[in-house]
């Protein structure tokens, strides 16, 4: 059989839930046909290929997905976080002008270009860690012509490559300034006139909400939700990140992709997600960053079946982390998942959690996302922090990355 790539000599971390760890093969190819794996197993000789790797035993894995990231934003809160350390509280700083208010003004006076290129500069970085797909998600417009801004840039994102971009419309992620004293008013404007259109443009894949006493209600965002499934669309929820606020129930009663943060989520929410299959999406660099006291029960998620992905939350506020490793790392440091449980969470689980069933996983058929390790041990993807591990990405099949080549 001939590919147009074969990746020979791999230590080849599947990730299919078979039983083996990692679903792992050692001694393995990997061969590609038109973006798509075409094979993977044992070395053989009679395989060949236009291109072919010899990776000297090291180890592939699925290319990561960051599957909750804010990254398309103006201005940065750097100045706000030197107040914070110097102990200023975030009531303080939100009574200045602070927190998200400052960013939705940095973001709505941005150009097109400045949100363009800011976002295309944290993609390189997140690529340099292994990320073939990236969620993105709007959330700092919060008003009709400045969340579409987002979307679209974000699109633009994902057209001109090389990663794969999934969008979020998160125009319920907080109460815009001029809606404070009628928030009910601006949720009807998301629900009657935002979602439609962006549906009509074809800019989201999914529908986010903030469910939290400083955002917005169940009821507010039961609203929202029943218009986004009415529209065709798919939600997920930022769900019980500061407060129980019955989130996780929630998001499982709509049958939610996902619920992300979860540090306050009670035991009876968590179970209705393992029913559901709703993806818990855990999110260590938030929790660091804001010094949580709560974390999520990751033990009740076990026990109710409920699969845990991971990502970065990468934004300006609350979680300025860049490197979806480094999160992987703070999953099994801070929350204490396994190795196993946090690459998994990375890479099948967060596909889930983004309604992918063509990518997370090593397997025939699946789109060629793969990234390349500098280590045999998938073990240490989840060990070393810090260290510049990957090697290349590969994105449906193209070279993306090869370390030492940024050019």
């Amino acid at each position: 059989m001939t590919y147009d790539l074969l990746i020979t000599q791999a230590t080849v971390a599947t990730m299919q839930p078979d039983g083996l760890p990692y679903g792992l093969i050692r001694d393995a190819s990997i061969g590609i046909t038109d973006g798509l794996i075409s094979y993977v197993g044992p070395n053989d000789p009679a395989l060949s290929a236009a291109i072919e790797r010899d990776v000297g035993g090291r180890l592939v894995t699925p290319a990561l997905i960051d599957c909750h990231t804010h990254i398309v934003f103006g201005g940065t809160r750097i100045g706000e976080f030197e107040d914070r350390l110097a102990g200023k509280s975030y009531a303080d700083l939100a009574a200045e002008g602070g927190g998200i208010v400052s960013t939705v003004g940095a973001t709505r006076a941005a150009t097109d270009i400045a949100l363009f290129d800011g976002a295309a500069e944290r993609m390189g970085w997140m690529l340099r860690s292994g990320v073939g797909t990236i969620e993105i998600k709007s959330g700092y417009g919060l008003n009709h012509r400045d969340e579409l801004r987002i979307l679209r840039t974000a699109r633009q994102l994902g057209h001109v490559g090389p990663q794969r971009v999934v969008t979020s419309l998160l125009a319920a992620h907080a109460v815009p300034p001029e809606h404070r004293d009628d928030p009910d008013h601006y949720v009807a404007e998301i629900c009657q006139e935002l979602i439609p259109q962006v549906v009509e443009e074809g800019l989201a894949d999914s529908v986010d909400a903030f469910c939290e006493g400083i955002a917005f209600s169940n009821a507010q965002v039961r609203e929202v939700f029943t218009a986004a499934q009415e529209a065709g669309l798919p939600v997920r929820l930022h769900a019980d990140q500061l407060t129980d606020g019955q989130g996780a129930a929630l998001a499982a009663e709509f049958g939610a992709l996902s619920a992300d943060h979860l540090e306050h989520a009670n035991e009876e929410g968590l179970r209705a997600m393992g029913r559901a299959g709703t993806i818990a999406v855990l999110i260590p660099g938030a929790s660091v960053f804001l010094d949580e006291a709560n974390l999520p029960n990751i033990q009740a998620m076990r026990r109710f079946g409920v699969p845990m992905a991971v990502s970065t939350d990468l934004n300006p506020g609350t979680s300025p982390l860049a490197s979806l490793q480094a999160a992987m790392w703070l999953a099994t440091a801070r929350f204490r998942l396994t190795p196993e449980e946090s690459l998994a969470g990375t890479t099948r689980n967060a596909a889930a959690a983004l309604g992918l069933a063509d990518t997370g996983t090593i397997q025939p058929g699946l789109r060629a996302d793969l990234a390349l390790w500098a280590t045999t041990d998938p073990a240490a993807l989840a060990y070393w922090l810090g260290a510049p591990l990957c090697e290349a990405v590969w994105i449906a099949g193209v070279s993306a990355y090869e370390a030492g080549n940024d050019d």
